[in-house]
């Protein structure tokens, strides 16, 4: 039986912590999926950018996979992320991660490839073909070059399985264009921290989440304040948690959250290199970031 996913809510994009060695921290990792459960996300993602993809290796991103299905709930979205670079490659992952239950994918454009928009809706329907898995299109130009237009959605509209866009454009009216477009066809997911309630507000049915590493409770508050309308609310937590949310857009937003996380028991600062440790100054003003926000933090109202 094919899975389906709602496509509904906050789903974040998992950090992958590591132990000094290295290796990966699965204790933490658990503690991490536990607490994003407990304050009432929709799923988690695992192997994204911030969860440092480009320094896993498959079997490592297969091992955060099965790590997860043992301890989550019944019936819990867990999505990896794919981010190969042949086209063999991408599909063969795809087909291996459905045999491990993964319950989705989130899927880029090839990376190292400048490719085409022809070649792009090709490598995204070789995936599709590759697997019943529910699919999601990160669509960032910003930081991958690659945009997937509207035109390419059109093509990609004929595969059941290419169900939801991770909407990292930047370009809020992109979201209208879609939904005008398609209705619901494909489901949009805000796929940037500071802009997140904006995208919510104009269509998108749920977000993938960075900051949500360090403050699951606050993050799950906005989106389901601004659900139901009690917008004043939703603001008013937002706007405490810009300053934070606003390291989700740095070149260094892994260790910037990673940094934010281990202030609240989330995580801890190891990160793979080439990546390396905050130091210095740099450390000093996140860490001040954080620290301000946790000082001031606001008291969550009820949400029914």
């Amino acid at each position: 039986m094919s899975k389906s996913i709602s496509w509904h809510g906050v789903y974040p994009a998992l950090l992958t912590p590591f132990e000094a060695d290295g290796s990966i921290d699965f204790d933490m990792f658990k503690k991490n999926i536990e607490a994003q459960i407990d304050a009432g996300v929709a799923g988690v993602i695992i192997a994204g950018t911030l969860g440092e993809a480009s320094t896993l290796t498959s079997k490592e991103k297969f091992d955060l996979l099965v790590s997860a299905k043992s301890f989550v709930p019944e019936n819990f979205p867990v999505l990896l992320n794919i981010a190969e670079q042949a086209t063999v490659e991408a599909a063969a992952f795809a087909r291996k991660a459905e045999e491990l239950g993964a319950d989705g994918l989130m899927l880029l454009p090839p990376m190292r490839y400048r490719a085409s928009d022809r070649e792009v809706v090709a490598y995204f329907a070789a995936v599709a073909k590759s697997t019943s898995l529910p699919i999601m299109i990160y669509n960032n130009p910003v930081d991958y070059a690659i945009h997937v237009t509207v035109e390419m959605f059109e093509e990609l509209e004929s595969y059941s399985n290419i169900q939801a866009a991770k909407e990292s454009t930047r370009d809020l009216t992109n979201i209208t264009r879609m939904i005008n477009r398609f209705g619901d066809r494909f489901k949009i997911l805000g796929g940037v921290d500071t802009i997140a309630l904006e995208t919510q507000l104009v269509g998108a049915s749920g977000s993938v989440a960075g900051l949500v590493n360090a403050f699951p409770r606050e993050t799950v508050a906005i989106y389901r304040l601004a659900e139901v309308g009690r917008l004043d609310e939703a603001l008013a937590i937002y706007r405490w948690f810009m300053p934070l949310l606003e390291l989700d857009i740095h070149p260094r937003l892994v260790q910037y959250i990673k940094l934010a996380a281990a202030a609240e028991g989330l995580s801890n600062e190891h990160v793979r290199a080439p990546r390396l440790p905050l130091e210095n100054e740099e450390k000093v003003r996140i860490q001040k970031i954080i620290d301000d926000a946790i000082a001031s933090r606001p008291v969550l109202p009820d949400i029914e």
